[in-house]
């Protein structure tokens, strides 16, 4: 007889309070500040790729901005030098060992521009949410 109340019960949509359930209440994540932004090491990338990038994303466009400038300015003087070489070569100088040194020296510094700017990305990221004071 139970049974059959139950069923009847079911099927018309009325549970008897004995039988209903208490909804579980819906797990509500709260994302940490860590999880809102990229990984120190994504900033770092970003730099390294192409210096300012990670500063410009990190909201440090001024720093960003001195690293992307430094980098055009390193390679312009590395073109610049390239050029000279073919010249120097053409014409038989003895100044070509002089000027390649000169373009070794500006793509190390190329590639040191590269890094600093890495790691100073990376640093600022861990440091983002580090109160100012």
């Amino acid at each position: 007889m139970k049974r059959g109340l139950l069923l009847l019960a079911l099927i018309l949509g009325v549970v008897p309070d004995a039988v209903a359930q208490s909804p579980i209440p819906p797990v509500t994540t709260i994302p940490s500040p860590d999880s809102t932004r990229a990984s120190p090491l994504n900033y770092f990338a970003r730099s390294l790729i192409l210096p300012g990038w990670g500063q410009a994303s990190l909201d440090r466009k001024l720093t960003g901005g001195l690293f992307i400038a430094f980098e055009g300015v390193a390679l312009a003087m590395a073109l610049k030098a390239h050029a000279e070489i073919g010249h120097l070569e053409r014409t038989g100088s003895e100044r070509l060992e002089e000027k390649r040194q000169e373009r070794q020296d500006w793509l190390v510094l190329l590639a040191f521009n590269h890094l600093f700017s890495g790691l100073e990305a990376f640093v600022s990221a861990n440091l983002f949410d580090f109160p100012g004071d």
